[in-house]
């Protein structure tokens, strides 16, 4: 461009000067002016619509709603019928009493001089006594002829006798017993005395015979073993079973109320065939 018109020349010609004005670049900026007047009126235009819109709008009467209100209810508390209580069942009627009977105080006899009796410590006359009951006090009432009498309140002269308690008999052979007889040691002396003192009969041996004999008897209070038989298991093994039993020894005796009592005791001995390797 030459020096005398740079002055008078609008500046996107100065900028795109021999370049190609006819991409979309210098177009854009040569109506950027003009578009955004467009723009802006446009917008003013709408701004203006919706405001003249709302106004009409807002000048409507608006419909009146008429909300009905229910009238206030009031709660009444409901009391709850109870049940009548049934009337409380009439007290029982007395027990009429029964009727006193004459007794006469029973008086141990003392052999005493007759002037140290006193008048009331003699005792009443035998025909007097017929039909009169013996009991701790004199009281007057009917004869008796045959009724039971209630038992008269001696107040503080009463005895009360405690239950007699039997005494247990410590001679006689218990069956049940708290701590029971046992071989010297415990089972684990009991199974090595097995080990070496029980033998296989040559009957059991052949029939191939196994299990359990129960052996009863009684161990006394020095541990003596007495009336030792077998009470159930195989019969071959029976003998052999009373056998060790009469050579095991003496055994612990019973326990009862921490005394040592004779009592019975029931020994199991198992026969039982190892297998051979």
């Amino acid at each position: 461009m030459e020096s005398s018109t740079i002055l008078t020349a609008d500046v996107l010609d100065i900028i795109f000067e021999g370049r190609n004005k006819d991409y979309g670049a210098y177009q854009l900026r040569r109506t950027y002016s003009k578009r955004l007047l467009v723009s802006v009126a446009v917008m003013l235009a709408v701004i203006l619509l919706l405001s003249i819109g709302f106004v009409f709008a807002g000048g409507k009467k608006e419909k009146l709603t008429t909300v009905i209100l229910p009238p206030d209810i009031e709660l009444k508390k409901i009391q709850e019928e109870r049940a009548a209580e049934p009337p409380p069942p009439p007290p029982p009627p007395k027990m009429p009493e029964p009727p006193k009977l004459e007794m006469a105080k029973f008086t141990p006899p003392k052999i005493v001089r007759d002037e140290e009796v006193k008048e009331d410590e003699k005792p009443p006359e035998m025909s007097k006594l017929e039909d009169t009951k013996i009991g701790t006090m004199n009281q007057e009432g009917l004869q008796d002829d045959g009724i039971v009498a209630p038992p008269v309140d001696d107040g503080d002269r009463g005895v009360v006798v405690a239950p007699k308690k039997e005494e247990e008999d410590w001679n006689k052979t218990f069956t049940k017993v708290e701590i029971p007889s046992e071989y010297p040691g415990g089972p684990a002396a009991w199974q090595r005395f097995l080990n070496r003192n029980l033998h296989f009969s040559q009957e059991a041996m052949d029939n191939m015979v196994q299990g359990t004999v129960v052996v009863k008897f009684i161990v006394d209070t020095e541990g003596n073993v007495s009336d030792v038989e077998a009470i159930s298991g195989p019969e071959e093994h029976r003998p052999e079973a009373i056998r060790v039993i009469r050579k095991s020894g003496k055994w612990t005796p019973a326990i009862q109320n921490g005394r040592q009592v004779k009592s019975y005791k029931q020994q199991p001995i198992t026969f039982r065939f190892e297998p051979e390797g």
